[in-house]
């Protein structure tokens, strides 16, 4: 069966959503989990499909994982193995961050090279460069990431560009070598510092989390915790920005504002009312937004992922906007999906020039990604007619229960199956 929704246009979002635990950082966790013998317990898990995802690659390891709803339970065995099972990992991206923890708690892992969204390439040579730093040897076997080492050391780590998936993998590793660690240029996203604090409460020494330089004494072990995973900022700022889109009134909790903070500052220039609270924030659009340039950045700046979401609101929006990708060099790829729904949009190597337009037209339509398919709901939401978004277990990727938040909210969103 494929799913696809119905999104019928026209609809005022108002209401409140709450978000919960960040696709982006629950799946390191669980991957954390492989460092200590004895159950972890995750709290406030994203019911995704990534999440089953990751559980099966654990399993495959020698794992028991449950999965009781926003509560996933791992009990990781003393003996671990360490070779992720191929046709697990590639389901999604993420699967590459066992390869930290494997490297540290086997001294060997073989990790197949992973899947994911088609949004440009994402190599594993800055993974490889820095494990290779602590002491291992790493190579592309057969469609397989392998590193092995007989010991880690601690080592001087710079990355050449601020990468959260070599910043997790050599951290997970670091945890357990023997000395100290700086890993510079390190990402700084909220996600990595929530692996930093289950680190931390697992009995690891990290100082500096949220900062461009992060430093790491080893431990000879770690022990399993509970841990409580932290809010997703993407699909709040997904919330955020359909309400702009629709112009709604959205109140959006479960989320620190602090870590969206370039974000609602964008919806302020396009005119929203945006008031923060301690755990949420709320976005008022009562008239037609302004244009307003964006380019995506690591964190504090603007995130990759809320790129076709703010695009979304530029096709409608007053005046020219430039929307510039420093990320994923294959990231506008949906763009033509928009245009068919009458969108003013034309590409220029890693920009796009956007003219708004006071109506998009509905039309079938087809995601390319998890964060292209949320664009193109919010898009459909201000076509007239009935947009068919089409591939759609993209969405389910990384937004739990959208279409019922959708219908909350005051959308009129139907899921259809069909072989």
């Amino acid at each position: 069966m494929k799913d696809h929704f119905l999104v019928t246009g026209g609809a005022r979002l108002e209401g409140a959503v709450k978000v919960d635990g960040a696709k982006n950082s629950v799946l390191k966790l669980m991957s954390a989990s492989l460092l200590a013998e004895g159950t972890t317990v995750l709290h406030n898990c994203p019911e995704i499909a990534d999440v089953p995802y990751m559980a099966d690659v654990l399993r495959g390891l020698g794992c028991e994982v449950e999965l009781e709803g926003p509560d996933v339970v791992i009990h990781t065995p003393a003996e671990i193995s360490c070779d992720a099972d191929i046709d697990a990992v590639r389901q999604f991206r993420a699967s590459v961050c066992v390869l930290g923890p494997l490297t540290a708690r086997c001294h060997r892992a073989v990790v197949a090279l992973p899947g994911g969204d088609a949004i440009g390439s994402r190599p594993l040579d800055m993974h490889q460069s820095g494990l290779e730093k602590l002491g291992a040897h790493t190579r592309i076997e057969h469609g397989c990431v392998v590193a092995q080492a007989d010991r880690l050391r601690g080592a001087s780590v710079k990355l050449d560009f601020p990468s959260v998936g070599a910043t997790e993998n050599i951290l997970t590793a670091s945890v357990l070598a023997e000395g100290t660690t700086v890993l510079d240029n390190a990402a700084r996203e909220p996600e990595i510092v929530d692996l930093c604090h289950m680190l931390q409460a697992m009995g690891a020494q990290i100082t500096g989390e949220g900062s461009n330089t992060i430093t790491v004494t080893g431990v000879e072990r770690l022990h399993p915790v509970e841990h409580t995973v932290v809010g997703d900022r993407i699909v709040a700022g997904t919330w955020a920005y359909a309400a702009a889109m629709t112009r709604g009134d959205i109140t959006v909790g479960g989320i620190d504002p602090a870590h969206l903070h370039l974000v609602l500052e964008k919806l302020k220039l396009v005119g929203a009312e945006v008031e923060t609270y301690p755990t949420g924030f709320r976005v008022v659009q009562r008239e037609r937004p302004t244009a307003v340039d964006y380019q995506t950045l690591p964190f504090p700046g603007f995130p990759t992922d809320l790129q076709p979401m703010a695009l979304a609101l530029c096709t409608v929006s007053e005046g020219m906007s430039v929307i510039t990708e420093n990320i994923f060099e294959s990231r506008f790829r949906f763009v033509d999906e928009m245009t068919r729904l009458g969108a003013d949009a034309t590409i220029d190597g890693h920009h796009v020039v956007v003219r708004g337009v006071e109506r998009l037209s509905s039309a079938p339509v087809w995601s390319s990604d998890i964060r292209a398919g949320a664009g193109l709901v919010l898009a459909g939401l201000y076509a007239d007619g009935v947009t068919q978004v089409n591939d759609v277990f993209h969405i389910d990727r990384g937004y739990p229960g959208f279409v019922e938040s959708l219908n909350a909210l005051g959308a009129t969103v139907k899921r259809v199956s069909v072989e």
